[in-house]
């Protein structure tokens, strides 16, 4: 698929508009934190997006803490949903809305540093093909610094014309 500015979402022009930078990632990752506040609670930072991708990192903090010293489990499910969320951004034409569906999540082991959550489509979905709705599920792993996968992630989301 490729994107014209006729076809993506303001949110994806704005990335696309930011200096592919630390700084660009981090006006960007404010951003998205102003416009759903819920996001802000795990300090995300948006380092990847592109129709089909989204890469998200976020920082072990107290914040994020469960009664183990450890990333939470719900803070985690909340990184899955920003990573979800960015690349449907990116990937769904502005043709068309989406929302989260239902979501399913595995934990694979205790997350004891900051995460990064990666969410990736292959193959891409053909949305001219959706008139009346389709589900589309975006599969989402999230590992730590060592790279071992801790949270594995199915988000479905639902998506129409507009």
């Amino acid at each position: 698929m490729t994107s014209t500015s006729s076809t993506t979402t303001p949110t994806y022009r704005a990335w696309q508009k930011l200096p592919n930078n630390p700084f660009g990632q981090a006006v960007f990752s404010l951003a998205m934190s102003v416009r759903v506040p819920y996001f802000a609670s795990i300090l995300p930072r948006v380092t990847t997006l592109k129709p089909g991708l989204c890469e998200v990192r976020a920082p072990k903090w107290w914040g994020v803490h469960n009664h183990l010293g450890t990333f939470h489990a719900i803070a985690a499910c909340n990184l899955a949903e920003v990573a979800m969320g960015m690349l449907c951004e990116a990937t769904v034409p502005g043709t068309h809305r989406w929302i989260p569906k239902s979501m399913n999540v595995e934990y694979l082991a205790k997350a004891e540093t900051g995460l990064r959550a990666v969410a990736q489509l292959s193959p891409m979905p053909d949305f001219s093909a959706i008139s009346t709705g389709a589900e589309l599920i975006v599969p989402i792993t999230i590992v730590d610094r060592a790279g071992q996968e801790v949270v594995r992630a199915e988000i479905t989301t639902w998506v129409t014309k507009k």
